[in-house]
């Protein structure tokens, strides 16, 4: 199947799209589905789908993400994205995996020990869509009674499988709405700057990590949007920063939510400004079952000896299928998709490449567990 899994990914690859909003994606997966003869619903307003195959009182349910990011792809593939979103995070490669996985149970179809739920979920990288996916049920009609995800991995060599069991970090996006007053450039004195008060914040909030947090409690916090004004001479209204907070401690996490409020509110204060955090996610840690993981390395080393399958993965990213795990037995692996190159690039740069002989590999991973079941 490998050259059939390369077409599928470089389709998917050209047209990234955002959040819930997955139209074309979903179309590509309906369309393989119905070609494959494997039944399937929608959620999330057409944006999920949820493919079933097998039979049973008991359910697995099998997750892979579809969604893109907003930024311009920089990798010179001849398949690069060209409608300024990028599949940085290798969502496109788990959507061609768990399609590739589909087509193979239902061609074995009557030896499986249960129900496959087959999830194409939206809206992980904006940490929305497990949520909504859940709200809408995707746990019930049938029960499931545990799940299994993958990610592939720019940084880690091809034939490397990685598990562990607190996997990856909580995560609390958040937004700063900082409200001045604008006026003429030439005339600061009449106005309140936003910019300048998010500038005292940003850097408080680094030095609220500096010096509140030993640097053995794994905590991040970054902010990665900084917008405000529109041209050189006129001070702004407004000014809004959103960023992450990632823990692996929920005392941790509480505390510094508690000081991230303090701060802004009082440099703010200080400089005549108003401001508003506003939660935009707020998703625990990835805590995988350690029964499961093992079952699943001993069907992935039956399947190939030759895989190298480290145990002890402890990530600060965070991904939302930690909602799923929050609820029923579930475990995570990561699965190496490093090029041959001596220019390796992390997820999310414009620049990254993810090797294509994963596809095979994450296929068979996905395909294996569903297959040794029981």
């Amino acid at each position: 199947m490998y050259n059939e899994l390369i077409e599928w990914r470089r389709e998917l690859h050209k047209i990234p799209e955002l959040g819930l909003e997955l139209p074309q994606t979903v179309s590509f997966v309906r369309k393989k589905l119905t070609e494959f003869g494997i039944p399937f619903e929608t959620k999330v307003n057409g944006n999920c789908v949820i493919g079933y195959v097998g039979s049973g009182d008991r359910c697995l349910l099998l997750r892979a993400d579809m969604d893109g990011l907003s930024m311009r792809e920089e990798s010179h593939l001849s398949f690069a994205s060209q409608n300024g979103n990028m599949h940085a995070c290798g969502h496109d490669i788990h959507t061609t995996a768990l399609l590739g996985a589909a087509k193979i149970l239902k061609k074995h179809e009557k030896e499986l020990k249960g129900k496959i739920k087959l999830l194409f979920q939206p809206g992980e990288e904006t940490f929305g869509g497990a949520q909504a996916v859940m709200s809408e049920g995707v746990l019930e009609n049938p029960k499931v009674d545990s799940a299994f995800a993958t990610h592939v991995a720019s940084v880690i060599p091809v034939g490397t499988i990685a598990y562990g069991t607190l996997t990856a970090a909580s995560i609390w996006g958040f937004k700063i709405t900082i409200t001045g007053k604008g006026t003429h450039g030439a005339m600061p004195q009449n106005g309140v700057d936003p910019i300048n008060v998010g500038v005292h914040i940003y850097q408080a909030l680094q030095e609220l990590i500096a010096r509140e947090c030993a640097p053995d409690k794994e905590v991040t916090l970054t902010i990665g949007q900084f917008s405000s004004g529109t041209v050189g001479n006129i001070i702004p209204e407004t000014a809004v920063l959103q960023g992450t907070l990632r823990t692996f401690n929920s005392e941790i996490k509480q505390y510094l939510i508690t000081r991230i409020n303090e701060i802004v509110k009082n440099i703010s204060s200080a400089f005549h400004a108003e401001s508003k955090i506003d939660t935009l996610t707020d998703t625990p840690v990835l805590c995988c079952d350690e029964k499961r993981n093992q079952e699943i390395v001993k069907a992935l080393e039956s399947m190939n000896p030759e895989f190298n399958i480290v145990s002890g993965l402890h990530i600060t990213a965070s991904d939302d299928f930690a909602i799923f795990a929050n609820k029923i037995p579930s475990s995570y692996f990561v699965i190496g998709a490093k090029e041959d190159s001596d220019t390796i690039y992390a997820h999310h740069n414009p620049k990254v490449c993810f090797n294509e002989q994963v596809l095979p590999i994450e296929t068979a991973a996905y395909a294996c567990v569903a297959m040794d079941w029981e």
